[in-house]
């Protein structure tokens, strides 16, 4: 029987099975090559790290259009106004440091019969491998009336930046007796918890500076992850300030009208004074460029190599690939990004990937001082990732002093997973 998963363990080792899968493979890598990853979130700068300090004589290139990067994670916390944004932005220093090659442009194209990677600026790099790791861009086509041009006037702030502010913002402009709507998508999602912490803090926000306000969540879902968790803490934190709307309740949001602010589900219209609405996802934009992903919008990938089932010499990683049961985390993009510079190593060595075992772990924050999580081990089975033993959940009835305790734990496991990807 497999040890269980703490979420001690799952901090201090986030990603060691991928780890110690790369360790002793990754010395007697006897070729360099040249690797080009594009995305420098948590899956990109992972891998580029891993690869470099596998192999120093790699040719290492990292492109992303952003210098700075700024996290999801925690960032449901500055909308509530609990933490700063600065607290979330990283910049690529310590992987340039490294030997990194790090190309501040968007990647545009891709030749795969070149393999090469050409940026905004026409600048190409060619590949021997390429890794993406794009996370999610929006299925706005499947939210009728949802554009960039919507966004401004009702955010999805599921993009940590300008966004997030905005929302901030408006929560802060409406007064107090206001409605906020949060309009939740179908799975695959980012973060499937995100959604349900964010209506938490906005309503502990709310509760402090507004306290006659509403929650109101429209929801794609039935069933969500840790809900039991959630519920009970809704009910002792916030009493009736928040209000779900399930789908088979007509929560279901089948378009938006930007202009009046208006939602529309199957049973009804509401015109809430904040609107968040999160789209439906799909991989990142470049994924569908270089022919990597496939009806679905996501990535098809081998789950022991991560390389594409559509296109050669391509290797997902993230948010972006179909990953079954390992849920498109943080974590679990980190994790993804070792264990890919593990295969890539092997694959350049001209040895067999060893088949990879994942740890992730989710922290929610639902209150300051009130936090729980979600942790689990994930292998490949078939074309996908599956659950397997050893996981970890906190327990409902669990004390305060553990809620304490691991809201405390949230914010030690963001500033280890950061410094492990950022430095």
């Amino acid at each position: 029987m497999n040890a269980p998963v703490t979420r001690r363990n799952a901090v201090l080792g986030i990603t060691a099975a991928a780890t110690s899968l790369a360790a002793p493979s990754i010395l007697r890598a006897q070729s360099a090559g040249r690797i080009v990853v594009v995305g420098g979130g948590f899956g990109g700068a992972a891998c580029a790290r891993a690869l470099k300090r596998a192999d120093a004589k790699l040719q290492m290139t990292l492109i992303e259009p952003n210098k700075t990067f700024i996290s999801c994670p925690l960032s449901n916390e500055v909308i509530a106004g609990l933490r700063d944004m600065e607290a979330q932005q990283f910049g690529y220093d310590k992987l340039a440091a490294e030997g990194i090659s790090v190309v501040a442009q968007a990647a545009t194209t891709i030749d795969t019969q070149k393999r090469s990677v050409t940026a905004a600026d026409g600048e190409a790099f060619g590949y021997d491998r390429l890794v993406l790791s794009p996370g999610i861009d929006f299925h706005v086509e499947a939210l009728p009336g949802y554009d960039d041009a919507a966004s401004e006037k009702m955010p999805h702030a599921w993009k940590a930046g300008p966004q997030t502010l905005l929302l901030r913002r408006q929560l802060e402009a409406m007064a107090d007796g206001g409605t906020v709507a949060i309009a939740i998508p179908a799975n695959p999602s980012r973060c499937p918890p995100a959604p349900y912490e964010r209506a938490s803090l906005i309503a502990h926000y709310l509760k402090t500076t507004k306290p006659r306000s509403k929650v109101l969540i429209l929801d794609a879902k039935d069933a969500f992850s840790q809900q039991r968790l959630f519920e009970r803490a809704w009910k002792e934190l916030y009493g009736d300030m928040i209000e779900r709307v399930a789908l088979s309740q007509g929560g279901r949001v089948t378009s938006v009208y930007a202009a009046s602010r208006t939602i529309v589900t199957e049973f009804g219209n509401y015109t809430p004074d904040v609107a968040n609405v999160i789209p439906p996802q799909r991989a990142g934009r470049i994924a569908e460029i270089a022919g990597a992903a496939d009806a679905t919008g996501w990535c098809p990938i081998d789950p022991v190599t991560f390389e594409s089932k559509l296109v050669k010499d391509i290797h997902v990683i993230g948010d972006a690939c179909l990953g079954g049961g390992i849920p498109k985390s943080a974590s679990a993009a980190s994790a993804q990004g070792k264990a890919c510079a593990a295969a890539i190593i092997a694959l350049l060595a001209g040895r067999t990937p060893e088949a990879p075992r994942l740890t992730g772990v989710c922290y929610t924050t639902v209150a300051p001082g009130y936090g729980f999580s979600l942790a689990g081990n994930y292998q490949p089975k078939g074309d996908i990732f599956a659950e397997v033993e050893g996981g970890a959940t906190s327990p409902v009835d669990a004390p305060r002093e553990l809620r304490v305790r691991e809201a405390a734990e949230a914010e030690h496991w963001f500033q280890t997973i950061t410094a492990d990807c950022f430095g």
